[in-house]
């Protein structure tokens, strides 16, 4: 077993419950509630169960669509894509690579340079500051 390889009642103890709905359980926040879906900070966007970098600030964007959206992951190894028909239409959810939690959807309407837009829940996500240090 893995470090991130969990039972669920495992997550359930690491993760808030509302977390643990979003993360593991394929939910949803309500548009335009999250926490990070207006924040303007300097620094990285990791994944909320197991930390590993997902989105560079520089590559989020307001999207109009009331979640956090980014235009390009740190690291394509970082996110995976699966393919999702929960509501009768095809989808591409956005996995974490390393711990398989459930991060939102992509779709193809995004802006230039790479035209996607991850659209990501906030509940899915940390922030990490970029120190002041770092180049």
């Amino acid at each position: 077993m893995t470090e991130w390889n969990l039972s669920d009642d495992e997550w359930k103890e690491r993760l808030t419950p509302e977390e643990y709905r979003v993360l593991r359980e394929k939910g949803t926040e309500r548009a335009f509630t999250g926490d990070l879906y207006d924040h303007k900070g300097k620094g990285m966007y990791v994944c909320g169960a197991c930390g590993q970098a997902l989105f560079p600030s520089d590559t989020k964007y307001d999207s109009k669509s009331g979640w956090p959206s980014f235009w390009k992951p740190a690291d394509d190894q970082n996110v995976m894509l699966e393919d999702d028909y929960e509501l009768g239409v095809h989808r591409a959810e956005v996995l974490c690579s390393r711990c398989r939690s459930h991060l939102g959807h992509v779709f193809e309407d995004g802006p230039q340079p790479t035209g996607m837009r991850y659209c990501i829940n906030s509940l899915s996500l940390k922030f990490q500051e970029k120190d002041e240090n770092d180049d």
